[in-house]
């Protein structure tokens, strides 16, 4: 246990060394993300950032350090470098690549210590640092791997929701009178979604008349198309009086085939037929 100490004042010593020897050997030329940027505050917080990591991971032959100690302050600093923006946008295979050249740093001076040390040491302790260092190593990426994705799904699931919002937004034509213009197409998912924000913006808008424009919905399967009359029923309960604009045949069809009432439906041709009989666009003349 005392050889373990040894060696960890020994890398102790050069944590500013590895990750100044580490920075100078990236090929910034041929990478990209963080490890490409010329940003002198970028480079001083990369720096930083991999000083910390060395300042951790040499603690795996800290005698006083537990390995629950060791393990919670990796986790601590996985957890904020992964949700970092620079390291955000840079290709995960680049980062793992890093955490590759860090380990072979680290194998390189358990080699420089054993051969400046004025103790001898037997095959079998060095293996045993070797494997440490590997097995911690692969912890690391592991764990540092998943956060990132975690992270990833976050923002991914944060862009979709900014998406579907955007996708349905109320437009207000009037104190009580406003028009959802959809777009695109309509999975599952996006018509769930639409029919909760349709809701809560009509209530916001006092909205009592809204018309629905699907002239820019080219395919809709069944389920969504119920989805959608499911929509209009709903508003139909608090109050928000829907007229259908712009449906194409496939969509009419479909809507037949699943059994919706048109008798107790306003449908109209297209949007400017809507607003001229809600009198916001005046017929040519």
């Amino acid at each position: 246990m005392h050889r373990n100490n040894e060696l960890y004042h020994f890398l102790l010593e050069r944590t500013h060394s590895l990750t100044e020897q580490w920075y100078e050997s990236l090929d910034k030329k041929n990478s990209s993300g963080i490890y490409a940027s010329n940003d002198p505050e970028v480079i001083e917080m990369l720096k930083k950032q991999n000083y910390e990591f060395h300042l951790c991971f040499c603690k795996v032959f800290d005698e006083s350090c537990s390995e629950a100690e060791f393990l919670s302050a990796f986790d601590h600093w996985i957890y904020a470098t992964s949700k970092e923006e620079e390291h955000q946008r840079t290709p995960i295979h680049l980062i793992i690549g890093e955490f590759f050249n860090n380990q072979e740093q680290y194998l390189d001076y358990v080699q420089e210590f054993v051969e400046t040390s004025e103790e001898t040491y037997s095959l079998e302790t060095i293996n045993k640092w070797n494997r440490k260092i590997i097995e911690n190593f692969n912890y690391v990426i592991t764990a540092f791997t998943k956060q990132s994705y975690e992270c990833a799904e976050e923002r991914l699931t944060a862009q979709k929701d900014m998406i579907y919002e955007l996708g349905s937004p109320i437009i207000s034509l009037s104190e009580d009178l406003a028009v959802l213009p959809l777009v695109g197409d309509i999975d599952t998912e996006r018509a769930k979604r639409m029919i909760d924000s349709t809701l809560y913006q009509c209530a916001d808008l006092r909205v009592k008349r809204l018309f629905i424009d699907l002239s820019g919905v080219l395919i809709i399967d069944t389920m969504v198309a119920h989805q959608i009359f499911q929509l209009i029923q709903a508003l139909k309960l608090v109050g928000v009086k829907c007229t259908l604009s712009g449906m194409r045949p496939e969509i009419a069809q479909t809507a037949v085939q699943i059994g919706i009432d048109f008798e107790n439906l306003s449908v109209v041709s297209d949007l400017r037929t809507a607003l001229i009989s809600a009198k916001i666009t005046e017929p040519s003349k």
